[in-house]
């Protein structure tokens, strides 16, 4: 039996451009898209056309929700959020436990997004060492490939791409596996066999941002 995974990275974060929205933000650890982080979610959508995904699913963070939204508008899919692949709740970049947008005010803006999804794993504040997120990461994305068997999506972090590989090909590490921003890492899996067939591609992207691609802790 053969199955696809794809798991991608958001697209450039508002604070990344522009440091100082952290000052002023109603949601410090919850910044959007920039507006070139927008055109890369489209870029990654138009990637993703005709291949055979058949269900989406990303961090409920703000970044995560908008990569995947274009995704889904894209393929016609809804959206399943899902906490098991969130940021890394790492207290030395969070200094209590980060907030989200509830989600009727993202249904509201994103309609796509499945109310009747409920999240597999929720994980707890603060997470460390970086052990914790990793693992459930790889917990989170085995449980999905197996509980949705056709070809699936996973939008999240730098963190959680790796961990969410770790649950398909155990061992790898951050030498192994590339996260720039708004990345695909792609699985797949022949006769119960794994193997990496993209390994943080940015092929799809104009402009990929050099200076965000090595380290996979970044946020």
């Amino acid at each position: 039996m053969s199955q696809t995974i794809w798991i991608a990275r958001h697209g450039n974060r508002l604070d990344f451009v522009r440091p100082e929205w952290f000052d002023t933000a109603d949601r410090r650890y919850d910044p959007p898209l920039s507006k070139d982080g927008f055109v890369q979610a489209k870029q990654l959508a138009q990637r993703l056309k005709g291949e055979n995904i058949r269900h989406i699913f990303a961090s409920p963070f703000l970044r995560t929700v908008q990569t995947a939204y274009a995704v889904a508008e894209a393929l016609d899919l809804p959206l399943k959020l899902e906490w098991g692949i969130c940021e890394w709740l790492n207290p030395e970049w969070m200094s209590t436990k980060p907030e989200t947008a509830p989600l009727a005010e993202l249904v509201k803006k994103y309609p796509r997004i499945d109310l009747n999804y409920q999240s597999y794993l929720v994980p707890q504040y603060p997470e460390a060492p970086e052990s914790v997120c990793l693992n459930r990461a790889a917990k989170t994305a085995s449980y999905l490939a197996a509980t949705f068997s056709e070809d699936i999506l996973l939008v999240g972090h730098g963190a959680t791409v790796l961990g969410s590989t770790m649950g398909f090909i155990p061992g790898v590490t951050d030498f192994d596996i590339r996260t720039p921003l708004c990345c695909l890492v792609k699985l797949v899996r022949e006769n119960d066999q794994w193997a990496i067939a993209l390994n943080g591609d940015t092929s799809h992207l104009d402009e990929p941002i050099s200076s965000r691609t090595t380290a996979w802790s970044i946020k």
